[in-house]
Parts: structure tokens; sequence; C-alpha cells
């Protein structure tokens, strides 16, 4: 009688074994899911990031074809665009002085 309960116990605690096994580092494991948790929060902060740079792109694309203001100062920023009869001036700052 008491070989049976040791093999009863035995059985029941390679099925626990097991069953806590697969609950804890299975396919669909509470490791598994803390990991997909964990992506999925990373990938939302980065959606939200994109969405506002989206935004901020498409803005600007309404802009250019809007009106030729922001074209041109995209072509004076970017290219150094000057229009005839202006004069344009650069400050450049002196370089620091080196001390001895």
């Amino acid at each position: 009688m008491i070989e049976r309960g040791r093999l009863l116990t035995g059985v029941l605690l390679l099925m626990i074994a097991v069953l806590a096994y697969s609950l804890i580092l299975g396919k669909g494991g509470w490791l598994r899911i803390r990991s997909l948790d964990h992506e999925i929060f990373t990938q939302k902060e980065t959606n939200t990031q994109m969405q506002g740079r989206n935004q901020a792109l498409s803005a600007e694309v309404q802009d250019l074809k809007r009106g030729s203001d922001a074209l041109e100062e995209r072509a004076r920023v970017d290219l150094g665009m000057v229009r005839q009869g202006e004069t344009y001036y650069r400050f450049v700052e002196p370089p620091p002085k080196a001390t001895p």
C-alpha cells in the first residue's frame, strides 16, 4: 500500500512539474507573454514617434503645395538662394583663441 502511495505521489509531482514547465517556459508561457508585452510597449512608443514625424512631414508637404513662401524659404535655407537685387550678408563668429 505504501508503494502505491509513493508511486501516485511521484506521478502527481511529475504531472505538476510538466504543467509548471509549460506554464512558465512553454510556447504560450509566462516568460514568452512577458517578452511579447515588452515588444508591444516598445513598438507602441516607436509608432507614436513616427506618427508625430509623419504629421510634421504631411504639414510640410501641404505647405509646399499651397504657397510659394515655404518653397522660397526652403530654397534660401537649403540652397542659399538670393533674389536679384538682394545683398547677402553672412556673419561668421571668429574661432576661439587658443590659450598657451
